[in-house]
């Protein structure tokens, strides 16, 4: 049995301010920005090339069991470059106030830079340089495609 991991439904205390913040600054694309069913607004947004998405709502949480989680209480959400140098670039060009790369180790997957949204959900972003050649959506999207593959 298959599982894709689709969307991560985001704890924001401002909807309009973290759609405009994901959109504007971070480069998010918007898929979603509607009342799906009475009550209940959903703006779903996607990383460029990602097959995961965020969902931010008010309501949202009232649909899942457990805790209500409070903005700001995500640490450790990460995002994958190809190039941190260039996403970087791109990141400050935009306005994001965005930490310098920290190269950790040599090999590749070791370097990242952080950010937290206006919230304080923090977010890492990895350079995962292999990603050039080998996008993940092309690694899984084949015949030979499993997790086992990587």
């Amino acid at each position: 049995m298959d599982m894709t991991l689709e969307v991560i439904p985001l704890p924001v205390s401002d909807i309009d301010r973290a759609r405009d913040f994901y959109r504007d600054k971070v480069g998010f694309h918007v898929d979603i920005d509607q009342e799906v069913m009475p009550g209940m607004r959903i703006v779903q947004l996607t990383p460029p090339g990602s097959g995961c998405s965020i969902a931010l709502g008010e309501t949202l949480w009232e649909s899942t069991p457990g805790q209500t989680p409070a903005p700001g209480t995500y640490q450790g959400l990460q995002l994958c470059v190809a190039d941190i140098r260039k996403a970087h670039a791109e990141l400050v060009e935009r306005g994001l106030d965005v930490s310098e790369p920290v190269r950790y180790a040599e090999s590749d997957g070791a370097t990242f830079m952080y950010f937290t949204d206006p919230d304080g959900n923090g977010w890492a972003v990895q350079e995962y340089r292999k990603r050039a050649t080998e996008p993940l959506h092309r690694v899984l999207g084949g015949p030979a495609g499993t997790a086992d593959d990587l």
